[in-house]
């Protein structure tokens, strides 16, 4: 073989108009260019043939899986490590003894052969990607980062190599003096090796992924998940403005996650408003007449009225006596049993959650009554016009209850209570000039 390829060299050079080609070594040289030239042409005829007739028998089968695994990049830069042994392998055949050029050049195919490698590993760590990311249990997971690791890892081995091999020394060593500067490496590569920590903990516990609403006050973060890495996370605002945060951070710090919400069901609604206390007053016989045109309330209020007649009648209070004594409905009372129904009745409320309507700690701004319900979309355009609709109604309806809602006096309030207010009567005053100008009777 070696023979066959020198002659074929000594033939080229002597076309070529060159002599001595065996004393100069230019004959090698030439064997080794022919050696060169047979491997990248195996590699295409391999890469066009072999790929192509693997990627037919792959398209034809059912599952989805061996689509990615068995993919165009994977099967290529498969070749090129089968081209880069055969080269291995020919070499001894150019290069039979030990000269200085067989060192250099066999030094170079080992960094072909770590460098074909790696493009092979970083294939395959793309194909197990797109088949883990399809199935369901992992879509919208952040795994992106853990691929990202893996790339970089095998990066790192790779350069380890690269230069162990260019150097002639044992990879061994190279280790150990990345041991020695350790802390430069961890100062380097801090944002990866915290990013790759974080990663792992978001993805295991299943506390973020793409898609998800979060909220990051601290850090001006108030929106959809759109990309989740090695080293960021990325979060489209609701005004289309994107911050980009650190994994570490979510972990070390605390964020919110509205998932549970959109995937309960229902949105929360917790509002207030505030009720001027000195309204509130024990309901009269006219006041619930009026009440019972409610229709919503009427049942309420006889059922009620019914319970406190029994009661003041067992307890001995005669009606007429002052309200202090015995249990007699109030306006509030009254109101608050309205709220309830009309929750749960005129509201599209979640009925499967929590619905009630709570009176608050009493402040100098009044009585905050409570409504606490949550509706039955969690679409933030149809979950804020039902609060704004319940709202709306509820202002509406509270002087019906002969209640006012407690505001702080404005400007126009002012000036509305003055022109309101009646003038006194001020005595006319007696005309001094005029007596005094009167002559005595």
């Amino acid at each position: 073989m070696q023979s066959l390829l020198t002659r074929w060299a000594d033939a080229l050079l002597a076309w070529l108009g060159l002599t001595s080609a065996l004393n100069n070594g230019w004959d090698r040289w030439v064997a080794f260019a022919l050696v060169v030239l047979s491997v990248v042409l195996l590699d295409f005829l391999c890469r066009t043939v072999l790929v192509r007739g693997i990627r037919r028998i792959v398209m034809r089968t059912k599952a989805t899986w061996d689509d990615e695994l068995f993919s165009s990049a994977v099967l290529s830069r498969l070749c090129n490590i089968v081209s880069a042994i055969v080269l291995v392998i020919v070499l001894p055949v150019v290069f039979d003894e030990q000269s200085e050029a067989r060192t250099i050049v066999t030094r170079l195919i080992q960094v072909y052969i770590v460098v074909t490698v790696f493009r092979f590993i970083n294939a395959l760590l793309y194909a197990a990607f797109n088949i883990v990311s399809a199935r369901p249990a992992w879509q919208n997971k952040p795994i992106n980062g853990l691929r990202q690791t893996g790339q970089g890892i095998a990066a790192l081995i790779c350069g380890i190599l690269i230069v162990s091999i260019l150097i002639g020394k044992s990879p061994a060593i190279l280790l150990t003096g990345l041991g020695a500067s350790a802390a430069v490496i961890m100062l380097v590569f801090r944002d990866s090796i915290l990013g790759f920590v974080s990663g792992i903990q978001l993805s295991a516990n299943d506390m973020l992924k793409v898609g998800d609403w979060i909220t990051v006050p601290k850090y001006g973060a108030d929106g959809s998940v759109i990309e989740v890495s090695l080293t960021t996370v990325k979060v489209q605002n609701w005004d289309n403005t994107i911050v980009t945060l650190p994994p570490y951070l979510l972990v070390s710090d605390s964020f919110q996650n509205w998932r549970g919400m959109q995937a309960s069901g229902g949105r929360r609604v917790k509002r207030s408003v505030n009720l001027d206390m000195t309204s509130v007053k024990f309901c009269t016989p006219d006041m619930l007449g009026r009440y019972r045109n409610i229709d919503i309330i009427r049942e309420y209020i006889d059922q009620t009225e019914q319970r406190v007649e029994e009661y003041n009648a067992a307890h001995g209070i005669r009606p007429g006596e002052r309200k202090i004594n015995g249990l007699h409905q109030t306006n509030l009372g009254v109101f608050r049993a309205y709220l309830e129904r009309y929750l749960r009745d005129e509201v599209p409320v979640n009925k499967g959650m929590t619905l009630m309507v709570r009176q608050l700690q009493p402040t100098e701004t009044g009585l905050p009554m409570e409504l606490y319900f949550f509706t039955d979309t969690v679409v933030w355009v149809d979950y804020e016009r039902i609060q704004s609709d319940v709202f709306d109604h509820v202002l509406a309806v509270i002087p019906e209850f002969d209640l006012r809602v407690f505001q702080n006096p404005s400007g126009s309030d002012i000036e509305a209570l003055r022109y309101q207010r009646p003038e006194p009567d001020v005595p006319a005053k007696p005309d001094v000039t005029e007596k005094s100008s009167a002559s005595p009777e």
